[in-house]
């Protein structure tokens, strides 16, 4: 069953989502890193908003991401 993060509990979107220079840093890249196990849980999927546009993002049988809108 897929957790829908947009309808979490609502003591759950007490705390606002970490800041950019809350994150660890990749040293490869310098950008943010997010463990996709933080997002999903023990999921296979989340539903992800981006400017009002929902987008599902999966673990494959392979192991692999694929994020579709």
């Amino acid at each position: 069953m897929t957790r829908n993060l947009l309808e979490s509990h609502p003591a759950d979107r007490t705390g606002s989502a970490p800041q950019r220079d809350q994150l660890p840093v990749d040293p490869a890249s310098g950008l943010g890193l997010v463990d996709v196990a933080d997002l999903l849980g023990s999921e296979r999927e989340a539903i992800l908003l981006h400017n009002g546009d929902r987008y599902r993002l999966r673990v494959t049988a392979n192991n692999r991401l694929i994020l579709t809108k």
